[in-house]
């Protein structure tokens, strides 16, 4: 979406007093009425207003992509709990088994009294037997001593993994706590702008004729003018084919677009996904100086980066500007840009 502080004025006025009467000559060579000064008071007031609802608008993008993202990562979260729990119980019954065997080792060598070599002697026919007897017995020892160790060490694996568990369901809990909080806020402020833009959509559409095309004028649109390589550019070719498109608050085409929205759409009919919102666009490229400017960067503009244009080459930007004002060329320099980056 993008904007706006007040856009330079496109006329000089100068008093005319042949007639009496004061008009106003635009740079353009046509001339508009006295009151030109108060469109553009009217011009810079509603940016100011739309510049509200964009950033409005752009925050509630960046809550809605926040919330989809948390909702991965809790699901994710939630297989996690899952699989740790089934781990959890089957390391119990792992244990479980294992302490088994070892109690049946403690009632075998109870029952032998394999821990008395005099009684194992006594109870044997001869030396051979005995010896025999204590090799079995010490074999059972040695079993037993290993199931025990084996018992231990299943004992400490369901302890973790039942400790993983517990950890895995509090962080996907506290994530969905987190997410019912965004939902909220989400709420709250898709409510505020909702009349914001009600209110911008009201004047807007109220306008005069004059004031519909000082409006659609504010940053100076232009003819489309780069070297036909630049049109080339599939990113920038598949911008410059929806110049003439209406604005639309939050939308990403095919017929409609904001700012944020023009880009994304760009880029995604060549392949490549890009963030969704103004902010996380100019954060998510690798930054160019406004000197080394390549058709297909992507610019931000005016403090916040509340807005967003495509660079086409010679001097020039592809925006979706604002509501009443469809696609358009302006100059690269028409707005106060904060950066640029390449995707």
């Amino acid at each position: 979406m993008g904007k706006h502080s007040a856009s330079s004025r496109l006329s000089v006025r100068k008093a005319l007093t042949s007639t009496g009467l004061a008009t106003v000559i635009a740079v353009s060579g046509t001339t508009v009425p006295a009151q030109a000064d108060e469109i553009d008071d009217l011009i810079k007031q509603m940016s100011e207003t739309s510049d509200k609802a964009t950033a409005k608008a752009e925050e509630v993008k960046q809550i809605e992509s926040d919330i989809k993202k948390g909702e991965r990562e809790v699901a994710a979260l939630r297989k996690t709990a899952e699989t740790a729990q089934r781990d959890a119980r089957q390391a119990a019954t792992a244990q479980n088994g294992a302490q088994g065997a070892v109690n049946n080792h403690a009632r075998a060598q109870y029952r032998n009294l394999s821990s008395d070599a005099n009684v194992n002697a006594l109870e044997s026919a001869n030396p051979q037997e005995a010896i025999d007897r204590a090799a079995y017995l010490g074999s059972l020892s040695r079993s037993a001593q290993r199931t025990l160790d084996e018992s231990q060490r299943l004992n400490r694996q369901a302890a973790q993994r039942a400790t993983d568990a517990n950890i895995a369901v509090a962080v996907a809990n506290f994530r969905q706590a987190e997410l019912e909080g965004k939902r909220k806020k989400l709420d709250t402020e898709r409510r505020e702008l909702e009349g914001q833009v009600k209110e911008v959509e009201r004047r807007v559409d109220s306008f005069t004729p004059e004031q519909r095309s000082r409006w659609e004028s504010k940053n100076g649109p232009v003819s489309l003018n780069v070297p036909p390589s630049a049109s080339a550019n599939g990113v920038v070719g598949a911008a410059l084919s929806k110049i003439g498109s209406p604005y639309g608050w939050g939308a990403a085409g095919p017929s409609q677009f904001d700012c944020s929205g023009l880009m994304y759409w760009a880029y995604q009919q060549n392949g490549k996904s890009i963030p969704r919102t103004s902010q996380a666009q100019l954060a998510g490229g690798t930054p160019v100086s406004m000197s080394e400017l390549q058709p297909g960067d992507i610019i931000g503009y005016y403090p916040g980066v509340t807005h967003v244009a495509m660079y086409v080459g010679n001097g020039q930007v592809v925006h979706a500007s604002d509501y009443g004002i469809p696609v358009q060329v302006v100059p690269v320099n028409s707005m106060p840009a904060q950066g640029a980056v390449r995707y």
